[in-house]
């Protein structure tokens, strides 16, 4: 059995959201899912490089099959958009929590 390797992405405020979701795709539908390092509190962690994250985000994204975007109310933010071009240009499947409209 060959088992895709999904990273999530989408917007921190979402986080809780993120940590169901991501249950539900290891034990229902069988995927190795890679998440972000999660603030419950939904605050950015203070001192803090962004851009140090955004490179580990990066990197979890070369190592896996797809991203998994969670796109609540069909709320995509920048940071997800980045990452969705990003996974594209490394021809990533890119798979959709809620449909595109």
């Amino acid at each position: 059995m060959d088992i895709k390797v999904i990273t999530i992405c989408g917007s921190m405020r979402y986080s809780k959201e993120m940590m169901k979701i991501a249950e539900e795709l290891e034990i229902k539908k069988g995927y190795a899912v890679i998440q972000c390092v999660y603030n419950i509190d939904g605050q950015r962690y203070e001192g803090v490089d962004a851009s140090i994250l955004d490179k580990i985000h990066r990197k979890k994204i070369d190592i896996s099959d797809a991203i998994y975007v969670v796109n609540i109310d069909g709320y995509i933010g920048n940071s997800t958009k980045a990452e969705i071009e990003y996974a594209k240009s490394n021809n990533k499947e890119v798979i959709y929590h809620e449909p595109l409209e």
